[in-house]
């Protein structure tokens, strides 16, 4: 067992990644439990979020001494009842935990100094800028039902769509052949049962992965799919315009894994946002809860 620690936690829907930093900012140790969120409102929800930051706690190599966590689902405000929560799951005080959305988080990993618009594009989209005095402006990230343009799962619904409409008119995927062998091979069958039970039987997650399947078909020279991802990137680059509209010109930052699907959605962003810097990242946002933890609590510490 080593000595004290602080611990960076990014808590996401399929997974729960920890890093823990000494007192000196060294990265000691780092690892992933299940995923839950802050959408604490039933018990089944209560209790996973609970086992995934115990199992964090658990799994850190010495005693915490502070904590920052990035949480999927949870308000931008401070929400008493999580963070009281969370601290019991840690085995802290409540004033040695701070609970940030998982959005903001990817934003201060992002832009530690501060002056820059993120764009996050995954199974959902989302953009997100913090001024110098912690004001949140957020674009899009609505959900599937209403937007997320871009995202994973917009780009898996509109394909599905393509390929059903072909079949109406012709009784098969006439003109989206390409796209429909890598959807039906995703999904697992080609009759419209397959598909229902797939979209409606499972969760937004599983629907974005059939982006994996667009972007298959792209690279194989389907127009449907090219058409799509061109159309998501244009998407995405509605976000950036939105925040740079409202907070100012400044780089903005792409994460995501939309973003390696295919060049062609990163070509359609820098079209429609000429002149603007724009920074693809791969983020590290549980190390980067953990030095913002040590930061914040290490004094109060000593």
């Amino acid at each position: 067992m080593t000595g004290a620690l602080w611990l960076g936690i990014d808590m996401g829907g399929t997974a729960t990644r920890w890093v823990a930093r000494d007192a000196g900012g060294a990265l000691v140790a780092r690892g992933t439990q299940a995923g839950a969120t802050g959408l604490l409102f039933d018990a089944a929800s209560r209790t996973a979020f609970v086992e995934a930051l115990a199992g964090c706690a658990a799994a850190a190599p010495g005693p915490l001494q502070g904590a920052v966590l990035g949480i999927t689902g949870s308000g931008l405000q401070p929400d008493d009842d999580l963070i009281a929560t969370a601290a019991g799951a840690l085995d802290l005080a409540a004033a040695r935990v701070q609970a940030l959305n998982d959005m903001v988080l990817a934003w201060h990993t992002a832009f530690p100094r501060g002056g820059g618009h993120l764009v996050l594009a995954g199974t959902g989209s989302v953009g997100l800028s913090v001024d110098a005095g912690g004001g949140i402006t957020l674009v899009g990230g609505r959900g599937a039902l209403i937007d997320d343009g871009g995202s994973g799962a917009w780009i898996a619904l509109r394909a599905l769509d393509r390929v059903w409409r072909a079949i109406d008119h012709a009784g098969h995927p006439e003109g989206v052949k390409i796209l429909a062998r890598h959807l039906f091979a995703a999904i697992g069958g080609e009759d419209w049962e397959d598909t229902r039970r797939y979209v409606y039987g499972r969760d937004r997650g599983a629907i974005g992965r059939l982006a994996t399947a667009v972007a298959a078909a792209a690279h194989e020279g389907d127009a449907a799919a090219l058409e799509i991802l061109h159309h998501a990137g244009q998407e995405l680059a509605r976000l950036g315009h939105a925040l740079i509209a409202r907070c100012g010109a400044a780089p903005v930052g792409l994460t995501g894994g939309v973003l390696a699907l295919h060049p062609a959605i990163a070509a359609a962003m820098r079209a429609d946002l000429p002149g603007v810097d724009l920074q693809p990242m791969t983020l590290d946002a549980a190390a980067h809860a953990a030095a913002m933890a040590r930061d914040r609590f290490l004094p109060e510490a000593r």
